[in-house]
């Protein structure tokens, strides 16, 4: 996927702000221009991410995922929202949020503090954050549009105006290879973790109009669960000829190509941008996730 821009010479008129829930790549962030706030999450004694916690390779933290150790995340809080928002107002520019699941995460709340109490600071100064009811490159994906809707010339209250329409066209879907984290979230019960990982049940998932994960279907064996997921993308997709399909793999890069290839004999070509799930997602999916993100009639 190319993330150049309007050959440098973007009309936006206001900030991007999104958070790393989005699981979009560093390039993306700076070759377009938008601020993310990192989210973070603690291993092994060890803080990464957030603002001032250690690096991590991806590929090493689904190692150490797959080796036993248990991340826990934790959100975006109001001052850390207010450091990445604040220089822009400060600067005169106005800030336009786009925030990980409410469904998901308190960070949408979060944000919603720190442009309360910076919006009296700066009164001047207009700071809209939208709840994006997405999470990974579903939230990345809407972060894609708005990006081309802003550098479209679009004004800030159209730009948030068109995010609020499309975030519930943004669908969503994906399996595990393992359901021990989701047991271990509450998504999944132990019974149907034990069983499921007993018989090589895959479940199908998705987010849905609240922005929560929701078991939808399941199927025998890792390559029917990534056809079941192309199977619902058939049934709900909705794409334009420019629009594009994003796909996440948590460390399971063949079967995500895999899953590419299946996507193009349905949909044919077209652009199809592929990214790893990072840390904080990964921490409550685990190895082996697979997702589809797309525009459809339905999440």
């Amino acid at each position: 996927m190319n993330f150049q821009h309007n050959g440098g010479k973007m009309k936006r008129q206001f900030a991007i702000l999104t958070d790393s829930g989005s699981d979009l790549p560093a390039a993306y962030y700076e070759e377009h221009g938008v601020e993310h706030v990192p989210m973070g999450f603690t291993m092994d004694g060890v803080t990464y991410g957030g603002e001032e916690g250690e690096t991590i390779e991806v590929k090493r933290f689904y190692e150490l995922l797959r080796g036993g150790s248990m991340p826990k995340t934790f959100q975006i809080s109001p001052e850390q929202a207010k450091l990445h928002m604040e220089p822009h107002v400060r600067a005169g520019e106005d800030v336009l949020v786009i925030s990980f699941s409410s469904g998901l995460s308190g960070t949408y709340q979060s944000y919603v503090i720190a442009a309360r109490e910076l919006s009296e600071r700066y009164p001047s100064r207009k700071i809209f954050v939208v709840d994006s009811l997405c999470a990974s490159l579903g939230e990345g994906l809407l972060v894609d549009y708005v990006v081309k809707k802003a550098d479209s010339g679009a004004s800030i209250e159209e730009t948030r105006d068109y995010a609020e329409r499309l975030k519930g066209s943004v669908c969503h879907f994906f399996t595990v290879d393992n359901l021990y984290h989701l047991k271990r979230g509450g998504r999944v019960s132990a019974t149907t973790a034990f069983v499921g990982t007993m018989l090589q049940i895959k479940p199908v998932l998705h987010v849905d109009d609240e922005g929560k994960l929701v078991a939808i279907g399941k199927a025998m064996g890792r390559k029917k669960s990534i056809s079941a997921l192309v199977e619902r993308m058939k049934q709900t997709a909705t794409l334009g000829a420019d629009d594009p399909i994003f796909v996440s793999h948590g460390d399971c890069a063949e079967d995500a190509e895999y899953a590419i290839k299946l996507v193009k004999a349905a949909f044919g070509e077209r652009e199809i941008f592929m990214s790893e799930i990072g840390a904080v997602i990964g921490t409550h999916s685990g190895a082996g996730t697979l997702a589809l993100f797309f525009l459809g009639s339905k999440r």
